[in-house]
């Protein structure tokens, strides 16, 4: 797989040493039982796969190369970049300014925008009437266009069973920018597209489909998340479910196999080829191949969970909720939320709000901790946390002596 030039500050000696004992040890990532990081008095269970996939590194080094060749130019992201806050602050701090927030509000108007303007396209991609905006001022967004290879994969598919007369259904949170970038692609080339969060969200779709609700109780429960134009008896016939890629690989599965059950009984099962698309590649490999990794750190006798990334990322959202099925789970941006001693600032992603635990280290000679962290989270900001945490427990062995005890955990 092609590597990339991201800078050197994001990168860990630790956990770059980490991931290339796995590797060697397992280079078909055939085994998705954890690293086992002794620090004597701590240890470690280190997720097979974590942190920056393809799509972020390719990002990144299209950002900072942005940077680097455009001196003196006014530099902005159409959004955050990524959903990873040390990122973007990385990014502010060179000069680089947001146009909107991550719920698509304007923040700085584009008017102010000029041909000599650069614009960079974060990873989820952008809504094509943003991009016929910035094509009309004369904007050129091709050779600073971070979008992931993987998220365009869907589209592609989007377009194809579109082409087909199939209605889309989109397993994805509707307000995220990945979503709303696929549902205006999806948009132009279906007939109809619906947005869909989760099974219950499914469950309730499934009744129109089936004939058992009428249209303005359709766009009354599901305003905001379906194309212009839909109709719920004449776009029902022909179906096909893509997902936004961050989310749980499992869940998007259950749902596409739902609505097949659902056009089964609707059409019967002889006939579902004709109105259900198989889309299972649109998974992406590195929310499935991190989901399956975090499975696997749940085979292990941990004391407790840390998952790494931003509150509004997705995927680590994600990698938290499977770990919560186990552990106590602590959901962090950075090691400057462990304060005072043993006390830690944790983001509940059920609420949305911040919360703060008191002695979330128990008090045992030999605690074990799962770690892990999104597919935008820098591994440097995992090591800061390892060293935190040794710190407060009183670690006396050296990182170069716990490396020569790495091993893969085994039950």
């Amino acid at each position: 797989m092609k590597s990339f030039n991201v800078p050197e500050f994001y990168r860990s000696p630790i956990i770059t040493g980490v991931k290339q004992f796995l590797k060697t040890q397992d280079p078909r990532k055939r085994d998705m039982n954890p690293a086992h990081l002794n620090f004597g008095k701590v240890s470690y269970y280190i997720a097979r796969h974590f942190g920056f996939c393809y799509g972020v590194e390719n990002a990144i080094e299209i950002a900072f190369r942005a940077l680097d060749e455009n001196p003196g130019k006014r530099i902005f992201l159409l959004s955050q970049m990524i959903h990873n806050p040390d990122v973007n602050k990385d990014l502010t701090e060179r000069g680089v300014q947001f146009l909107h927030d991550t719920l698509g509000k304007e923040l700085i108007s584009m008017d102010v925008l000029t041909p000599e303007d650069v614009v960079i396209i974060p990873a989820f991609g952008a809504p094509l009437q943003l991009l016929e905006t910035l094509s009309k001022k004369g904007i050129q967004t091709e050779k600073y266009n971070t979008t992931c290879p993987f998220v365009e994969r869907v589209w592609k598919k989007s377009e194809q069973i579109g082409a087909s007369e199939h209605t889309i259904i989109i397993h994805g949170k509707y307000d995220h920018e990945e979503t709303r970038s696929t549902f205006s692609r999806s948009a132009q080339h279906s007939q109809a597209v619906v947005v869909v969060k989760d099974k219950k969200e499914s469950e309730a779709l499934a009744k129109y489909i089936l004939g058992k609700g009428t249209t303005s109780e359709f766009e009354k429960e599901f305003a905001g998340k379906f194309s212009a134009g839909f109709n719920i008896e004449k776009h029902f016939l022909k179906l096909g479910v893509i997902n936004q890629t961050t989310m749980l690989a499992s869940e998007t599965e259950e749902i596409a196999e739902y609505f097949k059950k659902v056009m089964e009984e609707k059409f019967g099962a002889e006939n579902s080829k004709q109105h259900f698309a198989d889309t299972r590649d649109t998974l992406c490999y590195a929310t499935n191949e991190n989901q399956s990794a975090t499975l696997g750190l749940l085979n292990t006798d941990a004391d407790l969970a840390i998952v790494v990334g931003g509150y509004n990322s997705s995927n680590t959202s994600h990698l938290v909720e499977l770990c919560e099925t186990k552990f106590p789970t602590y959901f962090i941006s950075s090691a400057k939320e462990i304060v005072n001693g043993n006390e830690i600032n944790h983001f509940d992603y059920h609420t949305k709000t911040m919360r703060s635990t008191k002695d979330f280290l128990p008090k045992k000679d030999k605690l074990k901790i799962v770690i892990s962290s999104g597919a935008s989270c820098p591994d440097s900001l995992l090591e800061e946390v390892i060293s935190k945490i040794n710190q407060l427990s009183g670690v006396a062995i050296s990182n170069e002596s716990a490396m020569k005890s790495l091993s893969i955990y085994t039950n």
